[in-house]
């Protein structure tokens, strides 16, 4: 199940103009903040999904029957462009488990790069809900090769995958490569090019370094 959030006139629709916009990327706490404020959207929306009991709530007046989480999802992000929306998604699900994976592109010098994972930390997953995040989606590899990096840890109830922006591609390889009835991919926006080094056009660059500020790159042979 695709669910597509932007481009319908709300204030992420704001969100999303301002990390794209080349001039307001130049600050990077803006930038990070921004994706942080979607991550809260974004965990919003995915919390209409999850289950909920009745509790009986004590008021100093009298007892309130609501609605609350009956378990709380465990938080996955992909280092290191996924922290800020990760936070997002903490803000409002604050007593949920987390868990981090490191992955990259080991760029070669002739431009082609693999995906390699180096570190993996998760609680327990099986039969838990589990949010995936990371601010892009490209190719969809890195997000796929995390998935089963996970399954170390358990086999998740259902998979929530969270990308603001993602490629027609990446959603394709996603669609294709994971089981349709065990996720559900939430993104921002969705572009239709894809380069031949794997950046998403018109997207908004290397969402790690708008963020974080540039890296070396790992070249090898």
């Amino acid at each position: 199940m695709i669910k597509i959030i932007g481009n319908k006139n709300t204030i992420f629709d704001q969100y999303i103009a301002e990390i794209r916009d080349v001039e307001i990327q130049k600050d990077s706490l803006r930038f990070r903040k921004n994706l942080e404020r979607m991550g809260e959207i974004f965990a919003y929306e995915i919390s209409k999904h999850l289950t909920y009991e009745v509790k009986e709530v004590q008021t100093s007046l009298g007892v309130a029957n609501v609605p609350v989480l009956k378990a709380y999802p465990v938080l996955a992000t992909i280092l290191r462009a996924g922290l800020p929306i990760h936070q997002g998604l903490l803000n409002y699900y604050d007593e949920a488990g987390n868990a981090f994976i490191s992955a990259f592109r080991k760029y070669r010098k002739s431009g082609k790069f693999v995906i390699e994972i180096e570190y993996s930390s998760s609680p327990i997953l099986d039969g838990k809900q589990l949010i995936l995040s990371d601010a892009m989606l490209a190719t969809g590899s890195s997000m796929v090769l995390t998935y089963k990096e996970l399954l170390n840890h358990g086999k998740p109830k259902h998979t929530h995958i969270v990308a603001v922006l993602a490629s027609a591609e990446g959603i394709e390889y996603i669609k294709k490569h994971l089981p349709a009835k065990d996720f559900t991919l939430w993104v921002g926006a969705v572009d239709d090019e894809l380069t031949a080094q794997a950046f998403i056009v018109p997207g908004l660059g290397d969402a790690g370094d708008l963020a974080f500020g540039r890296k070396n790159g790992d070249i090898s042979r």
